[in-house]
């Protein structure tokens, strides 16, 4: 099994899973159903989150189909960039889709309902998305997998590289020198945006701070979604920028696997009520905190593998 399997495999979450998410909102829409409304913007986020590996995994298969731009008889690079194009322009809409997704389940909490702009914005993003992801895989059925085959055939030279819009968007990186660190100070400043406000909430869940209510603090979640939307952004220009730094280093990997289980994890304090019960100067559950401690895990796990990528591994 190599990484071109994980690609095939993890690619028919974000196109079929959308569009049952999809088709699950429009019937909470006509039922007029607040909990199916619900059910439907988390659906929406998990694929969402699902998304990032499944991207980044089209790079590593990619490089498994196709090394040095050697692709076997029958294989196209021309129809694998405009694969790879359309992916793109499917993953950006996809989790814009699941920020506006996360921020009506946050709201639902407030005001027991999903407010009438976050439905129609949720509606008319995924209705786009699906559209765009849909053209994504219909031009990813067009490229052929010799690969995954017990015997690949014998590669062909293809000559220059083609080139698309994602890869142009990755040669801007790494072509102008003030980018780069541009994008390593957002990635730095959405990184602790994110990681105060998994610390202050998971720690007065812990028993610190007892003087505060998880109610105040659930506040502040919104600010720690959009440090991780900075993240997400400022390290897609670095992937793009250099994929085969990433794709050939198993840790990032791990590092994709930690970021997944923490978008799980953050939905626990969204959804159940057993966080709510923390008032002030008020204990909260053993489940509550047994969360909470694996919160801390999850993202000191982002963080250490985020930061060990040049040592371990063999890419950098």
């Amino acid at each position: 099994m190599n990484l071109a399997h994980v690609h095939l495999l993890l690619n028919h979450f974000p196109t079929i899973g959308f569009g049952i998410a999809l088709g699950l909102f429009l019937v909470a829409l006509i039922g007029k159903n607040e909990h199916l409304k619900r059910a439907g913007l988390v659906l929406f986020f998990l694929i969402a989150a699902l998304g990032i590996p499944t991207y980044q995994s089209g790079s590593a298969a990619l490089e498994t189909l196709c090394p040095a731009n050697q692709c076997p008889p029958g294989v196209s690079m021309v129809t694998i960039r405009a694969h790879e194009d359309a992916a793109l322009y499917g993953f950006a809409l996809m989790e814009l889709t699941g920020f506006v997704a996360w921020l009506g389940i946050w709201q639902f909490r407030l005001l027991s309902r999903a407010p009438r702009w976050n439905v129609v914005a949720v509606l008319l993003l995924s209705i786009l998305t699906f559209a765009v992801m849909a053209r994504a895989a219909n031009v990813g059925g067009g490229i052929r997998h010799p690969e995954i085959e017990a015997a690949p055939q014998a590669p062909i030279t293809t000559g220059e590289p083609v080139r698309g819009f994602a890869r142009g968007i990755g040669q801007f990186v790494t072509g102008h020198t003030w980018v780069w660190p541009s994008c390593e100070t957002l990635h730095f400043v959405g990184l602790s945006m994110l990681f105060t406000v998994v610390l202050l909430v998971d720690l007065r869940i812990l028993g610190m701070a007892k003087k505060l209510s998880f109610a105040g603090l659930y506040q502040l979640l919104p600010l720690g979604m959009l440090g991780f939307g900075m993240n997400l952004v400022t390290g897609m220009f670095f992937f793009l920028g250099a994929p085969e730094q990433y794709t050939k280093n198993p840790v990032f990997y791990w590092k994709m696997v930690f970021v997944v289980l923490g978008a799980v994890n953050v939905l626990y304090f969204m959804l159940l009520d057993e966080p709510w019960t923390v008032g002030a100067e008020t204990d909260a559950p053993l489940t509550a905190k047994l969360v909470a401690a694996s919160a801390i895990v999850v993202w000191v796990g982002v963080l250490f593998f985020g930061h060990m990528l040049p040592f371990l591994g063999n890419a950098f």
